[in-house]
């Protein structure tokens, strides 16, 4: 028997996976030492952090047609106490994919094929799938071809509980896809934010964890107000509703300048449909000369 290699097409069956690709690299970009120190401690042992830098992810997935595929997360080190340049692949898959293993296996072939550099392919699996592979095999009857490995973290086999005595902001952001009940959705955010009210971050570090979290578990009225019950009981209350009070205003203000943004650009809309100078628009609503050039070609 000959395993043969397909074209894989990548067509996410989700219409929010460009969002969710976005928030695991805006997390591990961010906390790329935390990321591996808490799934990964023996890559993290022998990791250089001092020497780290994110590469190009674009790459040609089909070369007759010159079509590219943006890679998710590709970082260059090197490896400690030596001179080995090494490049981490991570990627993302939000979806149980057939062919998953061989895609890990194009990616690896087309980084070394770009960089000839030693490659550390890691794979985070978030589908519901009891399913998980960490390899992919070329052979024939007669002649076994190759066998490519790398390294996966299945968030849903992964339990909750056994992460929240960390201080790593990664476990905390990423409890939000783990393994738990639909009864323990209101502990889970509960201890979420005792972790981070415990960590010493800057105000936007902690909102980027807590925007992470809030995307893939937000409760519901009822549990919100089940949450604030249990946050009243805590020793740290205080600095916990704190943290969710400075997350909601934050929030707010952020959505108050969008709405105030899209009220402007109308105002600008209308000028336009008035063939008003562009110049007296650009004053009137301190919008760039650029932008409202774009509006105008929108009309």
């Amino acid at each position: 028997m000959v395993a043969m290699p397909l074209l894989v097409k990548e067509k996410p069956p989700l219409s929010n996976y460009t969002q969710h690709d976005l928030l695991y690299k805006e997390l591990i970009h961010t906390f790329f030492a935390e990321f591996l120190a808490v799934f990964f401690p023996d890559v993290h042992k022998n990791i250089d952090f001092h020497r780290i830098k994110p590469l190009s992810e674009e790459m040609h997935t089909d070369i007759t047609k010159g079509k590219t595929h943006r890679l998710d997360i590709v970082i260059e080190t090197i490896l400690k106490g030596t001179d080995v340049v090494v490049i981490v692949h991570i990627e993302p898959q939000s979806y149980q994919q057939a062919h998953f293993s061989e895609r890990m296996y194009h990616y690896f072939s087309m980084l070394y094929n770009k960089y000839r550099k030693p490659i550390i392919p890691i794979a985070i699996l978030s589908h519901d799938a009891n399913w998980e592979e960490n390899c992919y095999t070329m052979a024939f009857d007669f002649l076994p071809v190759l066998t490519f490995n790398y390294l996966t973290l299945h968030l849903k086999k992964q339990y909750w509980r056994d992460y929240i005595r960390s201080n790593n902001p990664v476990a905390a952001a990423l409890l939000s896809e783990m393994g738990y009940s639909k009864e323990e959705r209101v502990q889970v955010k509960k201890e979420f934010l005792r972790m981070i009210t415990r960590m010493e971050l800057n105000p936007a570090k902690q909102r980027m964890i807590y925007g992470f979290f809030e995307s893939y578990l937000k409760l519901t009225e009822d549990e919100e107000e089940q949450l604030m019950t249990e946050i009243n009981k805590l020793p740290e209350a205080d600095k916990v509703l704190e943290l969710t009070i400075s997350y909601e205003e934050k929030g707010k203000e952020i959505g108050k300048k969008e709405g105030e943004l899209i009220g402007v650009k109308k105002v600008a809309v209308e000028m336009l449909k008035e063939k008003t100078d562009l110049a007296f628009i650009a004053r009137v609503t301190q919008l760039d000369i650029e932008e409202i050039k774009q509006l105008e070609k929108q009309l």
